[in-house]
């Protein structure tokens, strides 16, 4: 009897302490979508969210064009938006969007681009992202000190940057926020001039051979390729003179 007895006390000890695990568990769920929910809401650009956070906090949210906030502005002013720019904030967008990291998950993403082209980047992301089409980073170029080469080397997908074209006085299509720069590290810029060849950013010259194979090229079978030229920008890498992959503009 006495050994019934105590069998029967284990095993409610173990329900209950299974019970207590579940209950545990949905704790720490429900902490980890108040976060990922937090982090939507205030739109903390690289922080990985869940699925169930983006269905909470509704898709079409994740995906919209706005005029640029007085705090995005602050972060650029200075940066990408330098003392003497010509191209007025009002013609500027801030873009939300969502991307699939190189890591598999939903990530949180941003650029500046020209309101011109605003309503076909929401288009052109969500798409990517319903795809899972994999993107490696997409902050504001400012993160980064406004330096091309910086975000190029951290892989990082950008738009807007006052700013000239290496090696002449003209001004880039990123300086009216016309171009954006897709995971530009595997997709470099490549000038070859004078028997001399010039690599942007320096750190990809292994990405520089189209012919060889490796993950994140963009060519034109590329879904990426696709979307945007459907949507008619040009892609630098069709150029003659310089070959630049990451480059798509309008």
């Amino acid at each position: 009897m006495h050994l019934v007895a105590e069998l029967r006390r284990k095993k409610k000890v173990i329900v209950i302490l299974i019970v207590l695990m579940g209950l545990t568990r949905l704790c720490m769920q429900g902490q980890t979508l108040q976060q990922d929910l937090y982090q939507l809401q205030s739109w903390q650009a690289g922080c990985v969210v869940s699925t169930e956070a983006v269905r909470h906090y509704g898709l079409a949210r994740c995906f919209r064009a706005d005029a640029i906030p007085d705090a995005v502005f602050a972060r650029m002013r200075g940066n990408s938006f330098p003392p003497g720019c010509t191209i007025a904030r009002s013609s500027l967008r801030y873009v939300r969007t969502l991307y699939v990291g190189f890591d598999g998950h939903t990530h949180i993403g941003e650029l500046v681009c020209n309101k011109l082209i605003a309503a076909d980047l929401v288009a052109i992301f969500r798409e990517l992202y319903q795809q899972r089409y994999p993107i490696g980073m997409m902050r504001l170029i400012d993160d980064y000190h406004a330096s091309d080469e910086e975000s190029m080397r951290a892989n990082n997908t950008s738009c807007f940057c006052y700013r000239v074209v290496k090696g002449s006085a003209k001004l880039s299509k990123h300086a009216e926020g016309l171009a954006v720069d897709i995971n530009p590290l595997y997709n470099p810029c490549v000038r070859r001039s004078h028997g001399k060849t010039t690599i942007q950013p320096a750190t990809a010259s292994r990405y520089a051979d189209r012919s060889a194979t490796f993950a994140h090229k963009i060519t034109r079978g590329d879904l990426l390729y696709k979307v945007f030229t459907a949507h008619g920008f040009r892609w630098g890498g069709a150029w003659r003179s310089v070959k630049d992959y990451q480059h798509f503009e309008k």
